[in-house]
């Protein structure tokens, strides 16, 4: 089974794991928000060309295991899911 992909020079297999909790860690990613939040997760990582390997949405902490693209920084990634499933998601958390 091949893991690492490949683009017009490279060859790449790049895997983070990102946790990132709720402010004050507040319980608010359960249930139906929670639901949402694991769509707009995969609907984001897929349009920027990231696979989520695993991942758990907790009450109050997300976990993922993504691959990222090389051309994408890790910072960015996150910028990326946490910004725009937060927007998505606001409407429906209040």
């Amino acid at each position: 089974m091949q893991t690492s992909k490949s683009g017009r020079h490279t060859v790449w297999d790049c895997k983070y794991h990102l946790v990132w909790v709720t402010k004050y860690r507040f319980s608010v990613s359960g249930g139906d928000v929670g639901l949402r939040a694991r769509e707009l997760l995969q609907e984001i990582a897929l349009s920027h060309e990231m696979v989520i390997h695993t991942g758990a949405i907790n009450r109050d902490h997300v976990h993922l295991l993504l691959s990222i693209p090389p051309h994408l920084s890790i910072s960015r990634a996150a910028q990326y899911l946490k910004g725009k499933s937060s927007h998505r998601t606001g409407s429906v958390a209040r």
